[in-house]
């Protein structure tokens, strides 16, 4: 094989395009467009963390620090679990990595088998089904719709057969913006157990919850401790998503075989980093309620602007991120074209929320994320009102 063939390479990867999420950021870079596509805040992130890491990195280790992470970051979560979610976790069940990607990655590459089935609910983060393919398992996609994205059992039992060993959630969801109810959850707890599954739980948006919802594990359901992977980010939690220092949460026979695939991908993180998350995990509860009064600002802000311009908002009541429907808006056009034309027209990017499904997607929303400060989101308002007042028939 030479460098030239045009069948070089691992077909899962090779025969990838770029992410939208980069492609729609490359676009904003290119034109100077306001980024409300890829979620990251504009902001540093607290001072409290960057002087932790700053501090950490002249004056403690640079060197290797263990594999499965520093102890006081190990410890920590599982302290901030205790506390905040009422999980009965070992420093021993937790393993660091670097970025909750990274985490899911090694989740399925320890546990998935060639030919195993793992259910997935889509509208899906875009990582999950490479991850998948390329750890030899097929993903079996459970599709759910607006308004309301709800799960039943009809839809479960329809995509299970007896290859089926795992669940790949994410909760929070992006890109719908919503937290699962206790019933659903409940409904996949007992799913899981019936049918003997493992549920690798993608939570990174536990803390950005907003209306009083209180973020609630899988794992903390009946049946769930022994059968779960939790996965959580600092990125996510303290706004520094640069940073990619995640976790990955498991009872001791899972954790091992997690802590032996994570050995060969990133093998450790940064320690200055990891001492800095340390520190943050153990704020009072009223620097978590302060950081979410603060998104739910945001999100109000932008929903307020965005109805006066005559969008169609749908409900949020988590993440960095609001769907506005394009044809509810007086505005006939797929979301990817709408995406496209308000880049070049409006000076704003979104995503389009087709490229979170498979196959068969919803075509009529789009993801704009709030995670920055008023002027911007002022300004992305002002542009897409001009945008829309071009373009709505209605």
């Amino acid at each position: 094989m030479s460098a030239r063939d045009p069948h070089l390479g691992h077909p899962v990867y090779r025969d990838m395009p770029t992410t939208i999420f980069e492609k729609m950021s490359a676009r904003a870079r290119e034109t100077g467009a306001i980024n409300l596509g890829q979620g990251f805040p504009d902001t540093q992130g607290p001072e409290e963390l960057l002087r932790a890491a700053a501090d950490a990195l002249l004056t403690r280790s640079n060197q290797y620090p263990p594999m499965a992470g520093v102890p006081e970051l190990r410890e920590a979560i599982a302290a901030h679990y205790a506390r905040h979610q009422r999980l009965d976790l070992s420093p021993q069940d937790v393993i660091v990595t670097s970025g909750a990607t990274e985490a899911i990655a090694a989740s399925l590459l320890a546990l998935v088998r060639p030919g195993d089935e793992v259910l997935v609910l889509a509208p899906l983060y875009d990582a999950y089904l490479p991850l998948i393919e390329r750890a030899g398992g097929v993903a079996r996609i459970v599709r759910l719709t607006p308004p309301a994205w709800r799960i039943s059992r009809e839809t479960l039992e329809a995509a299970h057969t007896d290859r089926t060993r795992f669940l790949l959630m994410n909760n929070p969801v992006n890109p719908t913006g919503i937290a699962l109810r206790d019933d659903e959850l409940a409904l996949l707890a007992d799913y899981c157990v019936r049918h003997d599954l493992i549920a690798i739980c993608d939570e990174v948006w536990e803390h950005v919850t907003f209306d009083g919802i209180t973020h609630k594990p899988l794992m903390a359901f009946p049946g769930m401790r022994e059968r779960t992977v939790k996965i959580g980010s600092a990125g996510k939690i303290f706004s520094v998503t640069g940073w990619k220092v995640g976790w990955m949460c498991a009872a001791p026979p899972i954790a091992t075989l997690l802590a032996r695939a994570h050995q060969f991908l990133t093998f450790t993180t940064p320690p200055h980093l990891q001492w800095a998350v340390a520190e943050g995990l153990a704020q009072p509860e009223s620097w978590f309620s302060d950081m979410r009064a603060g998104y739910q600002a945001s999100r109000d802000r932008l929903v307020a602007g965005l109805q006066e311009a005559g969008y169609v908002v749908t409900p949020c009541t988590a993440t960095w991120f609001i769907t506005i429907d394009i044809p509810a808006s007086g505005i006939a056009m797929h979301d990817v074209t709408f995406c496209e034309r308000i880049v070049d027209e409006a000076g704003v990017a979104a995503i389009p929320i087709s490229a979170f499904y498979p196959a068969d997607p919803v075509t009529h929303l789009v993801r704009l994320c709030f995670s920055k400060a008023d002027e911007i989101l002022d300004q992305a308002v002002a542009r897409l009102a001009a945008f829309r007042a071009v373009h709505a028939t209605a």
